[in-house]
């Protein structure tokens, strides 16, 4: 009983592999997210996981799993819009049917943070924040030593935070954060299709891309520093695509423009810090989260 079945069901690709107890991943696989078979393609990964580690599933400790949305854990139901609209999944029964291991379940952004404080840049901390910054913007929280998760497992929507008094319809739907701040806004502000595109601009020296990222930066620093001053962490770690991809040309703006807006004892103590398990820090925090799930 030294291993863990890791699944990250992301937006548009789904991950899986078996980790052990020290964090090793044994295997690891990825591919497009099936949106007509999500479940049964997640089950299919785990097994063919469990195959390529060379482990039997008598060694596997619990399935841990991490989605793009909300787990209600008094259901076992899962709320992700991008994946199966706005209904809710009962995720956790029909996994639980599937899979001959006890399942563990929580949001993406929780699973970031676990991973990061576990084995990455917030190793052994304990109070850590994990924004994730793509096509949507998220926070993962570890406070105290534990995850928070909030009365109904929402907590870290942080795309929803109010930095702009303008009441756009769209924000119902993104939240004024997100809408400011995350991939599209980047893509859009730029005139380009997508923010891969005004990144590479950016390190070409293009002024308006390298502008668009500014101001981008800028926005990102306001909601971080809303973090800080909120909840005093010792560690801001930065992840998902847009912040992997920009890497630098994001990082100092913020942590210069942090200083700025954030409570002065809590900005100039906390450190602002680039992922260290990049795509693998949704893998390694699904896996701690099963490991911690039956000892």
């Amino acid at each position: 009983m030294d291993c863990a079945v890791a699944i990250d069901l992301g937006g548009t690709k789904l991950a899986a592999g078996v980790v052990d107890a020290d964090g090793r991943i044994l295997a690891k696989s990825k591919r497009p997210v099936d949106r007509r078979e999500t479940v049964a393609q997640m089950a299919a990964a785990a097994e063919e996981a469990v195959a390529a580690a060379g482990v039997a599933w008598s060694r596997v400790r619990a399935a841990g799993v991490i989605v793009p949305g909300v787990y209600f854990p008094a259901t076992g139901n899962v709320w992700a819009p991008n994946l199966f609209g706005h209904a809710e999944v009962p995720l956790g029964r029909e996994l639980a049917a599937r899979l001959p291991v006890p399942v563990a379940i929580e949001s993406d952004r929780a699973g970031y943070v676990l991973g990061e404080q576990w084995l990455g840049a917030a190793r052994g901390l304990a109070d850590v924040v994990f924004l994730a910054v793509g096509t949507g913007i998220g926070a993962g929280i570890f406070t105290g030593g534990r995850l928070c998760r909030g009365a109904g497992g929402i907590a870290g929507a942080v795309g929803w935070f109010a930095l702009d008094p303008r009441r756009e319809p769209s924000w119902q739907q993104t939240g004024c954060w997100e809408a400011q701040a995350a991939g599209p806004a980047v893509a859009r502000r730029a005139g380009m299709a997508v923010a891969e595109e005004v990144v590479a601009a950016a390190r070409a020296g293009d002024a308006r891309a390298l502008g668009v990222l500014e101001e981008t930066a800028g926005w990102l620093a306001m909601g971080i520093a809303n973090l800080v001053s909120l909840l005093n962490p010792e560690m801001v770690v930065l992840g998902g695509g847009l912040i992997e991809g920009a890497g630098g040309l994001l990082l100092e703006p913020i942590r210069r423009e942090v200083l700025e807006w954030a409570q002065p004892i809590a900005a100039h103590r906390v450190r602002i810090e680039l992922s260290r398990l990049g795509e693998d820090a949704g893998l390694l925090g699904a896996a701690k989260l099963a490991l911690d799930h039956v000892r």
